[in-house]
């Protein structure tokens, strides 16, 4: 099971809403681990590794169809990569290749499970960097050293990468790496998809530059997404508009240049907040500090395989099981870059009115919410994350509410920095569950809710009103929200 404090969440009065709440997330969470889907997508036969399924191209991938890999004219076999749970997919390559594979090494998150038996792998911080994200980097580069034409190399990026792979660009400390995306994702809020265009530029392993470095070898590049709907919702995406739009999958290319970097420094006015040295490498850093675009790309020859096809989407058998349930499952919304609390005051309104007059939705209604919200903390050092602020706001509007329960959920298993320091809960927590019962708890238990609200300080409120979610560490697909309706 993923969601490890199940008896917990069921010490309440809304029992029946969480039960249910708990069969829905829990095989969304599972649905979320990438290990049966990278295993479906090597297979050896004889002396022949086939790599491929066109459930797990882009679509129009000029490169369109099964590689083959000769074993008998192949060298090395090597696995490199970051990304939150890599490991899963790691173990999944290490099961199918067994004793062909020579090895390799990854970088995970502190928490992540460190099995694998042939590839090397270090935990790192994260959502902020720390230096063994930079010794990771460094056991990657060691393998390249002797890299060679009768080689593969199999790239592996996922969510959290873009901490995890930090090597920074010459001048500029991993500690001020840190401070900026503290300051920039943690206290502003600022969306990964333009943090990204600045953090490309101050680094020797991002942008594209993880493939550059194994680029003499045959290289597979591995993405825990679907290549076909990576954060381009509205936009009828393929291979072209994934190579031309993509900022965070770091064996691809990257397409934005040093005046782009500026550009988003500029936009958020956080120059002079902004150590001396990365403002000094954007500015004087020359072409050949560039990130990797498209063209140099296609010189490397690389396959590209997106690990989560729609027909494995967490989300949709997330809903399956909804309907499962006897819920009418449907898709509310998609929610990129809103902060947390602003989308609870608009699903908390919607959901009020579906309970008094039966429309937009009638109970019994399951309703999903995907993509990642952001919170911005500013200076205060409250203990939290995206989900949790979400549930605990939720919380607050739908207090007395029969009918009703929430849901959401981080598919890695921890949401925030973490730091949570309680007797029996873990460092981090995943997301919560609340319903109309939740604030009559808090009331009873002296527990603060608005206080928690306005420092940050969720997970704590949360493990105290049996409304926190514990669950087991795994690769981040985004986040899984659910608003169950039901008849009162």
């Amino acid at each position: 099971m993923r969601i490890l404090n199940s008896e917990q969440l069921l010490r309440c009065k809304n029992q029946r809403g969480r039960e249910n709440m708990l069969k829905i997330l829990e095989v969304g969470l599972e649905a979320a681990d990438p290990y049966y889907s990278t295993k479906e997508l090597f297979r050896v036969e004889g002396n022949t590794l086939y790599i491929g399924n066109l459930d797990y191209e882009a679509r129009n991938d000029p490169d369109s169809g099964i590689e083959k890999v000769d074993l008998n004219e192949t060298d090395k076999i090597l696995v490199v990569g970051a990304a939150k749970g890599i490991q899963r997919i790691a173990r999944a390559i290490e099961d199918v290749l067994g004793d062909r594979l020579t090895g390799g090494h990854v970088i995970g998150k502190y928490g992540d499970s460190t099995d694998l038996n042939k590839i090397g792998i270090t935990l790192a911080a994260h959502p902020t960097p720390d230096e063994n994200c930079v010794k990771g980097c460094h056991e990657i580069k060691k393998l390249a050293e002797n890299i060679t034409g009768r080689d593969l190399v199999i790239t592996v990026i996922g969510n959290g990468g873009s901490s995890l792979l930090t090597d920074p660009a010459e001048g500029i400390q991993i500690e001020e790496i840190e401070k900026f995306t503290y300051m920039m994702q943690i206290e502003m809020g600022v969306p990964t998809i333009e943090l990204n265009v600045v953090r490309n530029h101050i680094d020797r392993m991002k942008g594209g530059r993880l493939a550059r470095l194994f680029s003499r070898a045959k290289l597979i590049c591995l993405d825990c997404v679907d290549l076909n709907d990576f954060r381009m919702r509205g936009i009828q995406e393929d291979w072209n508009v994934l190579m031309k739009e993509n900022r965070w999958l770091h064996n691809l290319p990257d397409e934005t240049t040093f005046q782009d970097a500026l550009d988003i420094i500029d936009k958020y006015n956080v120059e002079e907040k902004t150590p001396k040295s990365i403002m000094d490498h954007l500015r004087k850093a020359g072409i050949e500090d560039e990130t990797v675009h498209l063209k140099e790309f296609q010189t490397f020859g690389a396959r590209v395989f997106g690990l989560m096809p729609k027909s494995r989407d967490f989300l949709e058998t997330a809903k399956r099981k909804a309907a499962e349930l006897g819920y009418k499952a449907i898709t509310l919304a998609h929610v990129e870059a809103v902060e947390a609390k602003q989308a609870a005051r608009i699903f908390s309104s919607i959901i009020k009115h579906s309970i008094q007059e039966g429309e937009p939705f009638e109970a019994p209604a399951a309703l999903f919410v995907g993509e990642e919200m952001v919170v911005e903390v500013g200076d205060s050092k409250g203990v939290g994350g995206r989900n949790q602020e979400y549930a605990l706001m939720m919380a607050s509007l739908i207090d007395g509410v029969k009918g009703v329960t929430v849901g959401a959920v981080d598919t890695d298993g921890t949401d925030g920095p973490g730091g949570l320091k309680l007797e029996g809960a873990p460092n981090c927590l995943s997301g919560g569950i609340v319903d109309g019962e939740t604030m009559s708890m808090a009331r009873e238990l002296g527990v603060d809710i608005e206080n928690a609200l306005r420092t940050h300080a969720t997970s704590e409120a949360l493990w105290k009103l049996n409304s926190a979610i514990y669950a087991t560490q795994n690769v981040s697909m985004g986040d899984l929200g659910v608003i169950l309706l039901d008849k009162i």
